[in-house]
């Protein structure tokens, strides 16, 4: 195991980093006592990438977990609904 001052650790970072890829084990002191340990992360994990047909597909079930609601009216006709709805509250149950 190598020890190494703060002092020398901030000049020699890119060679200590180097080392803990390495496998080596490296530890940082501060007044001769240990305080920090570098050493490399594992493998990230691979993403698994979606054909465009699979998100499609992946975003369609997902829209279908969230039971919005109804989609046959569009944007504008929507909001026409919400104005009139905070004037007669009785037509909010539509939507």
């Amino acid at each position: 195991m190598a020890l190494y001052s703060v002092a020398e650790a901030k000049n020699r970072l890119p060679a200590l980093i180097a080392a803990a890829e390495r496998g080596e084990a490296v530890t940082i002191t501060r007044h001769g006592k240990p305080v920090v340990e570098i050493r490399a992360v594992g493998a990230p994990t691979p993403v698994r990438r979606r054909s465009p047909a699979e998100g499609l597909a992946w975003l369609q079930e997902e829209l279908a977990k969230l039971n919005l609601p109804r989609s046959d009216v569009d944007n504008v006709a929507l909001i026409d609904e919400m104005r009139e709805a905070d004037v007669d509250p009785g037509i909010a149950d539509r939507w």
